[in-house]
């Protein structure tokens, strides 16, 4: 059954079913020159998921130390929305707007699939459905946070002490989306120590499979204009992890893993697996195509109208453009993969 998609606000059932694709204006190149927008200013400001159960759902990420910042219900249309963010006085946004963020989880319920045994939500991870991978939350001690999940119940997909990666561990929700635990510090550092501190933790990462690196990255940089921190390539396992962010106002402490990302909110991370970008048969599932489960990114701008003038003059894939429907402040362009980004104002620097 067709389902709303729901990204911060409803749209149409068929909205689902139709890719909105406009010829490039070059008209646009003449906005370029006078455009007021500084991608320096820009954030990653979250990632939505279809859940089953938000209380199920809400329960599980508050454990791990979230805060629900926000809720936006639509009964009319018979979905909510609920936005998740580290807040405690030690977080880099603590008490900060929402579009100001950076690192927020967005979950979005459609009425009744909680009663509905029929409805189960696509995690990514498995084939032939595969594309969204996890999100990522960096923790003080990274052991004494896994025993503290694994003595609540929670299920892993991965323990610290499965597999040659030590550092790293997942943990499943409700919904068997993949949560990456990771250190904050050299994980050798803290093999002794018992307690963790949740008010310490970052919403660090979202992690989404690309066919084509060289496209991701031209696009992710060039075009949204994240800058690359650090590339992981494993030769013998083919394939290459790459880090990319937009710039941040805090410092990060010395004590950090050897990247410097871990105290990081809201970095993208694109998996690449060596290739597919020879294989014209390939894709990868978007998460917005029946079964659906993982919706789409969204980056906040200092100025909409002028952000999204200047994506037009890069000619981009839109799914939404502002003047498109009745929803005038939101727009959704498709990446090289297929996947939403919905670009949002950042009201916190224009009203």
């Amino acid at each position: 059954m067709m389902r709303y998609i729901s990204c911060s606000q409803t749209f149409p059932p068929s909205f689902t079913s139709f890719h909105f694709s406009f010829p490039y204006k070059p008209a646009a190149l003449k906005l370029y020159s006078t455009m007021a927008t500084d991608t320096s200013k820009y954030k990653l400001n979250h990632s939505m998921m279809r859940v089953k159960d938000p209380k199920a759902t809400i329960k599980f990420y508050e454990f791990l130390g979230m805060k629900l910042i926000e809720t936006i219900k639509n009964p009319d249309n018979k979905f909510d929305l609920y936005f998740l963010a580290f807040d405690s006085p030690a977080a880099v946004s603590h008490g900060t707007r929402r579009s100001n963020r950076e690192g927020l989880i967005e979950l979005t319920h459609n009425y009744g699939t909680e009663n509905d045994p029929n409805y189960h939500i696509t995690n990514g991870n498995s084939e032939p459905y595969r594309g969204f991978g996890h999100v990522a939350i960096s923790v003080d001690n990274v052991q004494a946070a896994c025993e503290r999940v694994e003595k609540g119940g929670y299920k892993f997909k991965k323990k610290l002490t499965d597999g040659s990666m030590r550092d790293i561990a997942f943990v499943l929700d409700p919904d068997e989306y993949w949560v990456e635990i990771i250190p904050q510090k050299p994980y050798l550092q803290t093999a002794d120590i018992k307690e963790t501190d949740v008010a310490t933790y970052k919403m660090n990462h979202t992690m989404i499979r690309v066919k084509d690196s060289k496209k991701s990255l031209d696009f992710y940089q060039n075009v949204l204009g994240m800058t690359l921190l650090s590339t992981y390539d494993n030769q013998e396992a083919k394939f290459t992890n790459y880090f990319l962010a937009y710039p941040i106002s805090y410092s990060i402490p010395s004590s950090s893993t050897p990247h410097h990302t871990a105290y990081r909110e809201g970095l993208l991370e694109l998996t690449w697996n060596h290739g597919t970008e020879n294989d014209s048969n390939f894709s990868y599932h978007n998460g917005n195509a029946e079964p659906q489960g993982f919706g789409h990114l969204c980056i906040s701008v200092d100025d909409l109208d002028a952000a999204c003038e200047r994506l037009e003059s890069k000619n981009v894939s839109w799914k939404k453009r502002l003047t498109d429907g009745r929803m005038k402040d939101i727009a959704f362009v498709l990446d090289p993969d297929g996947y939403w980004i919905e670009v949002i104002q950042n009201k916190q620097l224009k009203d």
